[in-house]
């Protein structure tokens, strides 16, 4: 029974040690930042930053477990579709996207309960959520 214990181990940790070298999860470039929103406050400014930034901009913080496979295939997965959804550091592509990105953040989509497990400190209070709405429904009648 033990042997086999330690047999099923020994695999588990090859595999573990393979899904390493898969490529895909490594590339943790930030591209330049092209143009930014031009924010109702620098408190927005800073709401946005602080919640929304690691997917949805070219300013990602990339934590030491974004490095480890699996966790770095679903992290690369995350920020290349936060970036094509929207990209505040490209504003002047996303513009248009302001208003759907306020009907995200008041349905509570966003920031997804996957993100909000591991950075707790992303979670809005009701003020501050109300504040990122307003900022986010300025950027919208900006780009109209």
């Amino acid at each position: 029974m033990k042997k086999g214990l330690l047999i099923i181990g020994a695999i588990l940790v090859g595999v573990f040690i393979l899904m390493q070298l898969v490529p895909y999860g490594h590339d943790h470039t930030n591209p330049p930042v092209v143009s930014t929103p031009n924010w109702d406050s620098p408190q927005t400014a800073a709401l946005a930053q602080h919640a929304c930034y690691d997917c949805h901009s070219n300013q990602t913080v990339w934590p030491w477990y974004s490095y480890v496979a699996p966790v770095s295939w679903l992290l690369e997965r995350d920020v290349q579709q936060g970036r094509e959804n929207m990209n505040f550091s490209e504003w002047s592509n996303y513009q248009l996207m302001a208003g759907d990105a306020t009907s995200m953040v008041q349905s509570g989509k966003m920031p997804p309960a996957q993100y909000l497990l591991i950075h707790s400190d992303a979670r809005l209070t009701d003020a501050e959520k109300q504040q990122l709405i307003q900022g986010l429904q300025a950027l919208a009648a900006q780009s109209q």
